[in-house]
């Protein structure tokens, strides 16, 4: 199965600019990219902050985006977004019995769980006790298939002094993580928020995230409190589920360096060749 993943476009009315970047242009490409070499992909999950206000209009700009996917889109909560304005501009949006904008996706190579973790009022994120009833029933539901997590927020710090302050808040995080300790179908997590390309695992399950499709946060390990931002390329991820593999490629869809091939070799001729006979060539 192949599918991709998107993040953080943090779209605003159309022409508005953010940090000197236009947020529906820079979606726009990533989507005219995908559509031109990704055709094939199952489908499209965009993890969250998709307005960066809210804005009912951006929802409609967001809304015109995705009817230019050739891949179906699914789409979550952030927190930059507002559940109502969300639902009346997007489709296929559905809420749990507590109102929260979550869902199961079933597919050909597990269950996808789609989460919100947007706490009204802050930018912190929450996974309250109503939302850990759903996904503890849902994820009994599906135990004997390959779970995949989709969420805003990480249930775990990333190194990042203020995007930590702004994570998943700690008794939560801890909530969800003793959750998961009793499910062992748990194969993945795939979040946003952070900008940033972060790879690893966490008690024991893989997690990916990337930069979003705008601005981005860069690396800094200081214990500053402003969130440190940079104009570093947009991204999206295309990811390849097999039986006991995920693989993640972040694609830089924007990057205009030069492209070209590394040799004339067949692969089974590197074997043979000399490294200091291609440096002398080259």
């Amino acid at each position: 199965m192949k599918f991709i993943h998107l993040t953080d476009p943090h779209l605003t009315i159309l022409g508005q600019n953010i940090y000197g970047l236009d947020p529906y242009e820079r979606l726009s490409a990533a989507i005219e990219n995908i559509n031109e070499d990704h055709s094939d992909a199952d489908l499209c999950v965009i993890t969250g902050d998709l307005a960066h206000s809210g804005e009912a209009k951006a929802y409609d700009a967001l809304a015109k985006c995705i009817d230019k996917l050739n891949i179906p889109c699914h789409v979550i909560m952030g927190n930059h977004d507002h559940r109502e304005r969300l639902q009346s501009s997007i489709d296929n949006i559905y809420r749990d019995h507590n109102g929260f904008i979550q869902s199961v996706l079933s597919t050909e190579e597990g269950s996808f769980f789609l989460l919100d973790t947007k706490q009204e009022g802050t930018h912190q994120g929450a996974y309250c006790e109503n939302r850990l009833e759903w996904l503890s029933h849902q994820l009994t539901q599906n135990r004997e298939k390959p779970a995949y997590l989709f969420m805003h927020h990480p249930p775990f710090d990333i190194g990042i002094h203020v995007m930590d302050q702004i994570g998943m808040k700690s008794e939560d995080a801890r909530a969800v993580k003793d959750l998961l300790e009793d499910f062992d179908n748990v194969k993945h997590i795939f979040f946003g928020h952070v900008h940033r390309p972060i790879h690893g695992s966490w008690n024991g399950i893989s997690f990916s995230t990337l930069r979003g499709t705008n601005h981005q946060v860069r690396l800094d390990f200081s214990d500053r409190d402003i969130i440190p931002g940079s104009h570093e390329q947009p991204a999206y991820a295309v990811v390849f589920l097999q039986p006991e593999m995920i693989i993640v490629h972040n694609h830089d869809y924007l990057d205009s360096s030069p492209k070209f091939d590394l040799g004339s070799w067949r692969w089974d001729e590197w074997n043979t060749v000399n490294p200091a006979q291609v440096l002398s060539d080259s």
